[in-house]
Formats: structure tokens, C-alpha cells, sequence
């Protein structure tokens, strides 16, 4: 294959139907609750005593609402967690809600949330920990891969539409003595028999871990990366030999560059498995009360959330509820904050008043002209001649204006192509550059200190085959309003 070929093969490399939607949410909740928030502990060990889960107040719209404060799309509810209760009545065990003391066992946590999602208007995901330390029959490969599959189906048979199946890797040593093996491709096949919509993230072939839990995010993060990394039967043997159980299977993720022209063109095949970026508010993933004043402060939420989001990945940020059963009055101060400010934000577009004025390098045909970027339609992009793998966008604001972000965004149904820009303003007759980049992918929330011009030039200074753009930006922050 000739360098011309290679390149447009790559360009070629586009998301699935479900792997679009869920891109598409862009921000969106974990809530880790269990009994571990009873025991003031992260990991149970699986001998709880369910009698202590006993929320008094617990409220699922009120945790949909803080969600929605925000600015989030949907929430991923931790239905079993490596201690082994569920937060459903399930059949298969003992060790459930049923056997608690919260609504005199009648309860099923995960249809509230279920249905508090459905009523707020967000999307709901489900977690469940390949890891049990309460049943017997893990490391009972066999006998626990069955048992498991059964819950995984009575979570996706009984709580409607599911947007998202989220795996951990933990792999610890079963009751026995015995380490399980996972039936990931098992797994895998339920969920695409019974939710064929929902994406399966993490330890799944849909949607790839950051490569850590404190929100960062690589310069570069590309969709389109080599196969190898969703090769979960050679990461699992990996994980065998790593200290860390927890993230074990995800050790392939960690590389700073997963997909720059020089490493893709080694591998024959290449798919698209995009990021997503998981941290939580506060430093624990469950609610301890010595934490109630260590909640994230608003600029870092917002470093977080320009980098996720704004860095070609989604952003899951957690939400842990306290012994009541509601997120806290720390955290949703924090999240109003969050939302109040993206919203905004990015709620006025400078470059989409009536009178800017936008031109381009030559284009494809009149069908991807430069007025396309500036059209409501998803499926409007603009895009230069193919083979063209240089280009450039000029925007006039028709009048002088203060802006300190641009947002980029590709139009990726037809793959990710742009490897490097810089984004410049006209201060009298001299361009200066503002802003260099590399991917934009989905999205690209260029952040620099507020400016005031009227012209904006984009240079697109290296892509794959020609690259597209279906979203341009132009906006000021409420921090660029205070300097």
C-alpha cells in the first residue's frame, strides 16, 4: 500500500451508529452508591452484612437533577460493585436491597434510577463489576461466567433502553482460590442480543479508558487507533502479571501516543475507539464524610471538562451519595456552578450571527462550501478537495469582538483526519497566531486569553486524505468576561 493509499485508508475509519450517540452525550454521571457507603471503605470485601444498607432519604430524581444542573446527558449507575450486593433483587443471589432493611426489602434501586432518568430526560447506563468477592462460584470460571450472564440479562431486560454497559477490569482471587476467567466475548453477545444500542465501555469493544482517574487527557487523543488495543483475551493475560488488579486490563491504554500517523502506519488494521475521561468530585469514588470539604473547586471541574469534552473524549464524573441516599449539599453547589458556567459559555456563538462572513480554501463542491460549518445540520461539513491535506477557513465577525475559546468540531461520520492547525487573529495588518493544535476529532475547545479581533484564520496544516469540519465556535467564557 503507497502512502496515498495508507492515508485515505485511515481517513476512511469511521464510528458505529451507537458508538455516534454516545459521543453525542458528551458529559454524563457515574454514581458509585453501595454498601461500601455505609462502611466508609472504597473496595467491600464482600462479607457485609446487608442489614446496614439503609438509606433514609434517598432521592433518585434528586440525583437526575443535579446531573441536569450541570449540564449532563446521562447517568451510570454502579448496580453491583467488586463486594458482589446488588442494587436490584436479583435472583441469583441472596446478597441484594431484598435482603436490606431500605424499604423493608421491597426496593429496587436501579429501576428509581432507571426511572428517574426516563422522567428527567437524560440517558441511563449501567455498571456491574466483573469482580465479586461475596459469590462462591467465582474462579469457578465456568459456573461464574454463567451466573454473571444472567444478571447482566436481568439488568438489560427489566429497566428499558440502556446507553451504556461500563466494565471494570478488576481480577481478584475468588473465595476458592481460584482466579476467574472472564467470557468477555460472552458477555460482549448478551449485551448486543438484548441492548444492541448501548456501547460497551472500558473493558469493551466500543469506548477505551483515558488512562487515568484524575481527568487528564493527552494532547492527542485519537478515535482511530490500532485493533490490537480491543484484543481484551491479550490484555487480560497481561493483567495477570500487573500489581494493579483494578486497572489491570486496561494497561494498553496508557501509551502517550495511541494513534499519530507515525504509529498507525504500522499496523494493517486500524478501528475507531474513542476515549472517555472518568474521575470523580471528590478524591474517593464513594461518599466519606472527611471528604464533604475536599469537593473539586469549579476551575478545575472546568480544566477537566475543556479537556474531555474539548480534547475529542466525553467527560464521566462521579457523583457519590452520602448515608441518606442523596448527593450532598457540597456537590450540588458545585455542579449548579459547573452548569451556570458552560452554559454561559458556549450557549452564544459569535461566528453564528447573521452577518459574519466565512471563506475558504477550495472546496470539494458547492455541497461542503465554508457555509456549511455555520449550518445547523449535523450532516453539514465542509470539506476541501480530496487529497488535499492542507487548508484554510477565514471568519469575519463583520465587527470587532472579545472571545477567548474556539470550538472545532469534525464532521466524524467520515472518519478523524486533522493532525495538526493553529488558529491566528488579525491585530491591524498582522496575523498572530492564537492557538495550535493537533486532533480536533468530535470536538476541539480551543482556550487561550480573551482577545478582541473582528477576523479569525483556521490553517489545517496537516490531515488525512482532506479534512472536514462540520462546527465552528467562536465564544466568550465568564472568566473572559471578568479580566
Amino acid at each position: 500500500m503507497n502512502q496515498a493509499q495508507w492515508v485515505k485508508s485511515a481517513a476512511s475509519v469511521s464510528p458505529s451508529e451507537r458508538q455516534l450517540k454516545w459521543q453525542s452525550l458528551e458529559f454524563y454521571a457515574f454514581i458509585h452508591f453501595t454498601v461500601n457507603t455505609f462502611t466508609d471503605q472504597e473496595w467491600g470485601l464482600g462479607n457485609e452484612d446487608p442489614v446496614i444498607f439503609d438509606p433514609t432519604e434517598l432521592n433518585a430524581d434528586q440525583w437526575v437533577e443535579a446531573c441536569k444542573s450541570a449540564g449532563m446527558r446521562g447517568l451510570i449507575l454502579t448496580c453491583k460493585h467488586h463486594d458482589g450486593f446488588c442494587l436490584w433483587p436479583s435472583k441469583y443471589t441472596d446478597h441484594t436491597v431484598a435482603a436490606s432493611p431500605w424499604k423493608k426489602g421491597s426496593g429496587d434501586l436501579v429501576r428509581e434510577v432507571a426511572e428517574a432518568c426516563r422522567k428527567g430526560g437524560i440517558q441511563f447506563g449501567v455498571y456491574l463489576s466483573p469482580w465479586d468477592r461475596h459469590e462462591a462460584s467465582y474462579g469457578d470460571s465456568e459456573r461464574y461466567n454463567e451466573f454473571f450472564k444472567n444478571q447482566l440479562r436481568e439488568l438489560l431486560t427489566n429497566y428499558g433502553d440502556i446507553f451504556c454497559v461500563w466494565f471494570d477490569g478488576a481480577c481478584g482471587e475468588g473465595p476458592n482460590g481460584k482466579r476467574q476467567v472472564y467470557d468477555w466475548d460472552g458477555y460482549y453477545a448478551v449485551i448486543r442480543e438484548l441492548q444492541p444500542n448501548a456501547v460497551i465501555s472500558v473493558c469493551g469493544p466500543d469506548v477505551r479508558w483515558c488512562g487515568n482517574e484524575a481527568g487528564h487527557t493527552r494532547a492527542s487523543e485519537w478515535s482511530v487507533v490500532p485493533a490490537h488495543l480491543q484484543d481484551n483475551e491479550k490484555i487480560q493475560e497481561q493483567s495477570q502479571q500487573a500489581d494493579d488488579r483494578e486497572f489491570a486490563t486496561r494497561i494498553n491504554s496508557q501509551e502517550s501516543d495511541l494513534g499519530s500517523r507515525e504509529i498507525v502506519k504500522q499496523y494493517d488494521e486500524l478501528i475507531w475507539y474513542p476515549a472517555e475521561v472518568n474521575t470523580s468530585i471528590r478524591p474517593g469514588w464513594f461518599y466519606h464524610e472527611a471528604e464533604d470539604d475536599q469537593v473539586k473547586s469549579l476551575e478545575e471541574l472546568l480544566g477537566i471538562y475543556n479537556g474531555a469534552v474539548g480534547g475529542n473524549a466525553t467527560f464521566l464524573l462521579n457523583l457519590p451519595p452520602d448515608k441518606r441516599g442523596l448527593v450532598h449539599e457540597h456537590d450540588i453547589e458545585r455542579l449548579q456552578q459547573l452548569g451556570d458556567a458552560l452554559r454561559s459559555t458556549f450557549a452564544h456563538n459569535l461566528a453564528a450571527q447573521e452577518q459574519v462572513e466565512i471563506r475558504a480554501s477550495e472546496t470539494k463542491d458547492d455541497n461542503h462550501a465554508a457555509s456549511q460549518l455555520l449550518n445547523d445540520d449535523s450532516d453539514a461539513f465542509w470539506c476541501p478537495r480530496e487529497g488535499t491535506e492542507q487548508a484554510w477557513i477565514e471568519l469575519d465577525l463583520q465587527e470587532e469582538q472579545r472571545f477567548d475559546r474556539i470550538v472545532l468540531k469534525e464532521h466524524i461520520k467520515t472518519g478523524q483526519r486533522i493532525e495538526r492547525f493553529q488558529v491566528e487573529y488579525l491585530d491591524g495588518e498582522d496575523w498572530k497566531l492564537l492557538y495550535e493544535g493537533t486532533v480536533v476529532g468530535y470536538k476541539r475547545i480551543c482556550c487561550f486569553e480573551p482577545v478582541t479581533a473582528r477576523k479569525i484564520r483556521l490553517t489545517v496544516q496537516e490531515s488525512r486524505w482532506c479534512p472536514t469540519l462540520s462546527g465552528l465556535g467562536v465564544h466568550l467564557s465568564n472568566q473572559g468576561e471578568a479580566v
